[in-house]
C-alpha cells in the first residue's frame, strides 16, 4: 500500500518581492489572480507578465462557464501559469496548465486526452484550500447543478509557494470559512480508510495548529488572528497534504449539491454538514480511527471524549455562526435530489467515509440540518 505522496516542491517567503525575484516572474508567464490581491502586493513591481483577473469572468465558486470564458481569452502560448489566489483561482488555473482544456465538460468527463504542457506555480491567499498541494480541480457544472472534481496527476503544481504576507488583507469572514475548511480537510482525512501513519502525521499537526489558534481567537477576539496567519497558512498546507493522500468523504460529498444548486461557498457548505455527519459516524461506530481522533480533540479542547463534538461545535459557532440549510434556500423537496446526487455521483468521495452511509442516513442528515 502506498504510504505518502509529496508533491509539489514547497517554497516559503516572507514577502511577495522575494518570490518574484527568486522565480524571475516576467515575460512568458500568465498570472491568474484577483485585482484586489494583485494591486496592493504586486502592482508596484511593474511585472513583464500577462495578468488575468478571475473576477471579470464571474463571482463566487468556479464553474465550467467561468472556465470556458477565461480559456477563450488566453490567446498566447505561455511557459508558466502562476495562480495567486484562493480556491476559485487555483481550481481554474490548474486547468490551463493542460494541453487540452475545452470543452471543459468533456475534460471532466474524461473525454479529452489529459496532458500537461506548461509549468504550474500556485500561491494560495487563503488559509483553507490546501489545493496548492493536491491534484484536484473542482468546478460547478452549471447544466448539472452539482460540482465535479477532476483528479489527475497532471494537475499537480510544479511549485507551491507560501507567502504569509498575502493573508494580511483577508477579511475575517473568509479567514473563518477557509480555516474551518482546512480543519475539515484534516479531520476527514484522519478517519478515511486510506489514511496512513504518514498522512495522519500531517493531519494531526494541522488540527492542533488550527484549534490552538481558534482558542486564542475565542479568548482574545477576532483581531487575534492577525498574529496567527502564518500558522493558519501552514496548517492549511499540512491539511492539503493529508487529504491529498487520504481523501475527504461524506462532508464534501454532501456539500457539493448545496454548492451546486444554491451557490454556497465551499467552506461554508462543508461546515454546514461537518458536525452532524460526525455525529452520524459515532452513532454507527465509535471505535478505531474516530476514537483516536476523539482522544486528540478532547486533549486539545480540554473536554471529555464523549462531549468532544458538542465542544467543537460551540467553538466553531463562535468562529463562524452556523446556519441551517434553510437559510441558504434548501427545501425539503431538495432532499431526494441531493441524496441521489451523493449516492450516484460522489462515489469518489464517499469511498473515503469513515463508515458507509446509506441513502436513508444521507437523507436523514439533510432533513435534520434544514
Amino acid at each position: 500500500m502506498r504510504q505518502l505522496i509529496l508533491n509539489p516542491q514547497l517554497h516559503k517567503y516572507d514577502k511577495c518581492i522575494d518570490f518574484i525575484t527568486d522565480f524571475k516572474v516576467g515575460k512568458g508567464d500568465l498570472i491568474i489572480t484577483n485585482e484586489f490581491i494583485y494591486e496592493p502586493y504586486f502592482g508596484a513591481l511593474s511585472l513583464d507578465a500577462d495578468i488575468l483577473y478571475q473576477e471579470k469572468y464571474g463571482l463566487g465558486e468556479p464553474s465550467d462557464e467561468m472556465a470556458e470564458a477565461i480559456y477563450a481569452d488566453i490567446k498566447e502560448t505561455y511557459k508558466r501559469i502562476i495562480a495567486v489566489g484562493g480556491g476559485t483561482v487555483i481550481d481554474l488555473a490548474k486547468l490551463y496548465a493542460l494541453k487540452n482544456v475545452s470543452p471543459i465538460i468533456d475534460l471532466f468527463d474524461r473525454k479529452l486526452d489529459i496532458a500537461k504542457d506548461k509549468e504550474l506555480i500556485i500561491v494560495p491567499t487563503t488559509c483553507g484550500t490546501g489545493s496548492e498541494v493536491t491534484n484536484i480541480s473542482i468546478l460547478e457544472i452549471k447544466s448539472r447543478q452539482t460540482k465535479l472534481g477532476l483528479a489527475v496527476d497532471e494537475l499537480y503544481a510544479d511549485s507551491a509557494v507560501l507567502i504569509p504576507e498575502l493573508l494580511n488583507g483577508l477579511p475575517y469572514q473568509f479567514f473563518a470559512s477557509s480555516s474551518i475548511d482546512a480543519l475539515i480537510h484534516a479531520v476527514e482525512s484522519v478517519v478515511s480508510p486510506k489514511a496512513t501513519l504518514y498522512s495522519k502525521m500531517f493531519a494531526y499537526k494541522a488540527i492542533e495548529m488550527i484549534l490552538n489558534g481558534y482558542q486564542e481567537i475565542v479568548e482574545d477576539g477576532e483581531a487575534a488572528r492577525i498574529q496567527l496567519l502564518e500558522d493558519f497558512l501552514i496548517a492549511s498546507n499540512l491539511a492539503g497534504i493529508a487529504f491529498n493522500n487520504a481523501g475527504v468523504g461524506a462532508v464534501h460529498a454532501m456539500s457539493y449539491p448545496l454548492g451546486g444548486k444554491y451557490h454556497v461557498a465551499h467552506g461554508e457548505a462543508n461546515y454546514a454538514m461537518f458536525i452532524r455527519i460526525f455525529d452520524e459516524y459515532m452513532a454507527i461506530s465509535s471505535d478505531g480511527a474516530i476514537a483516536e481522533l476523539n482522544r486528540l480533540l478532547a486533549k486539545i479542547l480540554g473536554c471529555t471524549e464523549e462531549g468532544v463534538y458538542n465542544t467543537l461545535a460551540e467553538m466553531l459557532d463562535y468562529i463562524l455562526p452556523l446556519k441551517r440549510l434553510s437559510e441558504y434556500g434548501v427545501k425539503k423537496e431538495d432532499i431526494p435530489i441531493f441524496t441521489n446526487n451523493v449516492m450516484e455521483k460522489q462515489g469518489r468521495l464517499t469511498a473515503n467515509n469513515f463508515v458507509p452511509l446509506s441513502a436513508g442516513r444521507v437523507a436523514a442528515i439533510y432533513t435534520d440540518l434544514i
